[in-house]
């Protein structure tokens, strides 16, 4: 579907000029695969990339039994679903988790990536340390991947192969949880290695629903949905960091939601007291443009009450600013998104 078919949800002002226009499309389905809701294609077929990572790495490691053999705690079950800024908070749990299992940084095969925040760059830096593997924005994902790997007893080196069995077990369960074929569906790589399921903006959905109401679901893996969302609600810096819209977003929500953003312009969202999954992708991939969405869509759905919607301010409708501080524009709901 081309770009300009699909509705405006966001657009970026420079002064009273509307200088950008980011088009989309969301869907908003149950645990059975109703669309409740949606705007655009429900089948726009996408990569979503990191909003899928409560499903991708979370839930393999907690219905296999690998979280309590490891004593991974919630806080750490928060951070296998993180994209977080690589601060000190996220990086010495991780050094931890790994060192319990044996591990160490140098076992991540995600990466060394900088902090995402320049003041934390520039401490490590100044403190005469490196990024490593740990500061990727990925490592809890990791971690929990090798987590898995210790639990099934088999060689972690290589586990980002597909046909590695931690892989494969992690692929199979995207593909139940998401409704995907995947001997008819491309595996793409994401950033930092792992193989990326494509799907329609559907299926993203339907895998966050049944992640928000696993009733369908066999009792063991539903306990392990209902501890992820719980996680998350929990330990919303855990899952992103200082200054994110994902962890602005959850502390919002105060546990009656939960969001995870992902990489070129993909949110979702699990909704357990409505059982209902959100996804959407900004056809450009501008991420800015997917907070501002994703705080929209839940207060239209309802999720967001005044308290919380106020809360929300900065997300919601961001300021853009120069160099020196002055306000120089806003990243604001576009048309379709608005009232």
């Amino acid at each position: 579907m081309p770009e300009s078919s699909l509705p405006l949800l966001v657009e970026v002002t420079r002064g009273t000029t509307v200088e950008s226009r980011h088009h989309g499309a969301v869907v908003v389905t149950d645990a059975a695969g109703k669309v409740v809701w949606s705007l655009g294609d429900p089948g726009l077929i996408m990569f979503p990339r990191s909003a899928i990572k409560p499903i991708q790495a979370a839930l393999v490691m907690a219905e296999s039994g690998a979280m309590e053999a490891f004593g991974v705690s919630q806080k750490e079950l928060a951070l296998s679903c993180a994209s977080h800024n690589g601060e000190p908070v996220h990086t010495e749990p991780v050094r931890a988790w790994l060192k319990r299992l044996g591990l160490s940084p140098a076992d991540l095969e995600c990466g060394e990536q900088d902090p995402g925040r320049a003041q934390d760059v520039h401490d490590l830096y100044r403190a005469g340390g490196h990024a490593g593997p740990e500061h990727n924005n990925c490592s809890g994902k990791h971690s929990g991947f090798l987590t898995v790997c210790r639990h099934m007893g088999i060689e972690p080196r290589g586990y980002l192969d597909p046909e590695h069995p931690a892989q494969a077990a992690v692929c199979n369960t995207m593909a139940q949880m998401c409704g995907v074929d995947l001997a008819s569906a491309d595996l793409g790589t994401d950033g930092c290695g792992v193989p990326t399921i494509a799907m329609p903006l559907h299926g993203l959905a339907l895998g966050m629903a049944r992640l928000a109401d696993p009733g369908r679901l066999s009792d063991r893996r539903a306990d392990a949905c209902k501890a992820i969302t719980a996680a998350m609600a929990a330990h919303p810096m855990m899952v992103a960091g200082t200054g994110r819209a994902c962890s602005a977003l959850l502390t919002a929500g105060k546990g009656r939601f939960v969001v995870k953003g992902g990489a070129e312009g993909v949110y979702a969202g699990a909704w357990p007291e409505k059982g209902l999954g959100i996804a959407l992708k900004i056809a450009d991939g501008a991420g800015r443009a997917a907070e501002v969405a994703m705080a929209h869509v839940l207060r239209r759905l309802g999720a967001l009450d005044d308290t919380a919607w106020a809360e929300l301010e900065g997300t919601a409708q961001a300021t853009l600013r120069n160099w020196v501080g002055t306000q120089v524009g806003t990243v604001r709901a576009g048309g379709a998104l608005l009232p």
